[in-house]
């Protein structure tokens, strides 16, 4: 008797398209900031707010710290960010209900002892605060359990000062990290720029590996204009750069900038920039003060420059584009965060999961 043997099942394999989908809301199993510390007290009213397409509430319970969780009462499903901090605890103005920081149900007035009370009813998110920013993981089904954030030193370091600048956008995420990886754009766009206008107008970029990402940088051109970018992908996404100061901007040397773009949904982001200087001591308290006195509007008018442009940017646009060298920065950035998603997409999918 012949025996037929069926070849081995393969996987579906992902298209483009679903990548690009996924990556519409952001990038999965990595820690992304959400909101500044200062607008959330304690005895604050639940803050609703959506970040990475996902409804979230926040709040500090009584003891200070942080709660994010997903903004739905497991009850009627209506927004807990429209209920009652109660400290320790959120009730939901609908009909009472009652959840605890660990999202599990600790009362439901309207019917005590029901099977809905004890149960871990609403998802919450693992959170913590650096620099003054609320930082959240955001875990696909496989990560749940957060991976360790390295906090890069400018943010943490006692020699550094930073102050945090926060906007939402109305703009793709993926498109203010082609902006940060886009040393060249400072030079014409920003040219009116007190820091920006030097330097030559033609350069040659070059790239350089680091064992969590890598610098795109003019060749041959140093400590004169925006001249390089570094992308760090290390449990968190995110773009340094430095731009050089006069001497009149006061004492600690070149600017540095941290720049996250948080995805809100697929066409706002919630843009985070830490402006950094290495100062300590009466240093850092002269560089605080002419930064908030002369130099803190200036930045706001750059920013203002690219949100301008950003703004008129929506995804898919980069089917129009025709890319030259100056742009392959943004090229690799994009070519990573493709085939980071696609590594994850395919791990949901071989557990079953997608």
């Amino acid at each position: 008797m012949n025996v037929v043997t069926k070849p081995p099942a393969t996987a579906p394999t992902l298209t483009d398209q679903q990548i690009q989908g996924a990556l519409l809301t952001g990038v999965r199993n990595r820690w992304w900031p959400i909101l500044p510390s200062r607008l959330v007290a304690i005895g604050d009213k639940p803050l609703g707010l959506t970040r990475l397409g996902e409804p979230l509430v926040v709040w500090r319970d009584g003891k200070g710290i942080i709660r994010v969780q997903t903004d739905r009462c497991p009850h009627r499903a209506v927004p807990l960010s429209r209920g009652i901090n109660e400290g320790d605890r959120l009730r939901c103005n609908y009909h009472g209900v009652e959840v605890g920081p660990d999202g599990t149900v600790l009362a439901v007035p309207g019917q005590p002892g029901c099977p809905l009370e004890g149960k871990k009813a609403v998802k919450t998110y693992p959170s913590q605060e650096i620099a003054g920013a609320i930082f959240v993981w955001f875990g696909d089904a496989l990560n749940e359990t957060p991976a360790e954030f390295v906090s890069p030193p400018q943010l943490v370091a006692p020699e550094y000062s930073q102050m945090l600048c926060y906007a939402d956008w109305e703009t793709h995420w993926r498109f203010l990290y082609d902006n940060n990886m886009d040393p060249m754009h400072g030079t014409f766009l920003h040219a009116v720029s007190h820091t920006m206008y030097q330097g030559d107008t033609k350069a040659h970029f070059v790239t350089r590996d680091t064992p969590t990402g890598f610098f795109f940088e003019k060749e041959g051109q140093r400590d004169v204009n925006f001249d390089w970018s570094e992308l760090v992908d290390d449990n968190a996404l995110f773009v340094r750069l430095e731009i050089p100061y006069p001497p009149s901007a006061g004492p600690g040397g070149n600017f540095a900038i941290i720049s996250f773009g948080t995805p809100i949904d697929d066409s706002h982001t919630a843009c985070f920039f830490w402006r950094v200087r290495k100062v300590s001591g009466w240093e850092r308290d002269t560089w605080r003060f002419l930064y908030r006195t002369k130099i803190e509007a200036r930045h706001w008018a750059v920013l203002e420059q690219d949100r301008e442009m950003l703004e008129g940017c929506k995804p898919g646009i980069e089917k129009n584009e025709m890319l030259y060298q100056h742009d392959a920065g943004l090229i690799r950035l994009r070519r990573h965060l493709a085939q980071e998603t696609r590594k994850q997409l395919a791990a949901l999918q071989a557990a079953g999961k997608l």
